[in-house]
């Protein structure tokens, strides 16, 4: 059985990097979306985060939030503080996400995390070095 990933942010930022991801990688059916919008509380976004999860075995869910301490994220804390067992990693980007898929789509493991932050680079640095 595959795992699932929930993509959480502020705003539509969920949703883009779903988008994003499936024009580099194609249509992902294990990636779905939870976004918390402006006029949205954190009930609201508790609520459309549970309808969303209700679907899965939650020993197979991971999430990735946008920001760490950040209404979605604290939610999602609140739950695995009371007892669910779901998975979840704050600073969503595309490589971190697209690493996961990788592993899914091979069957291993990933360092999604490390995926994330080795996607940060200062481009003009680097470039700045490649002479050296």
């Amino acid at each position: 059985m595959a795992k699932e990933l929930v993509l959480i942010s502020h705003g539509k930022m969920a949703e883009g990097v779903k988008e994003s991801c499936e024009l580099i990688m194609g249509p992902q059916d294990h990636v779905h979306t939870v976004c918390l919008l402006p006029e949205e509380g954190p009930e609201d976004f508790q609520k459309k985060f549970n309808d969303e999860i209700s679907k899965y075995d939650l020993k197979d869910v991971d999430v990735f939030c946008d920001l760490m301490g950040g209404t979605p994220a604290n939610v999602v804390s609140r739950l695995i503080m009371g007892g669910e067992k779901v998975h979840l990693v704050a600073g969503m980007n595309l490589p971190m996400v697209i690493s996961w898929i990788n592993a899914q789509m091979v069957g291993q493991d990933s360092d999604y995390v490390a995926a994330a932050k080795q996607g940060t680079v200062d481009i003009n640095q680097y470039l700045a070095n490649m002479g050296k």
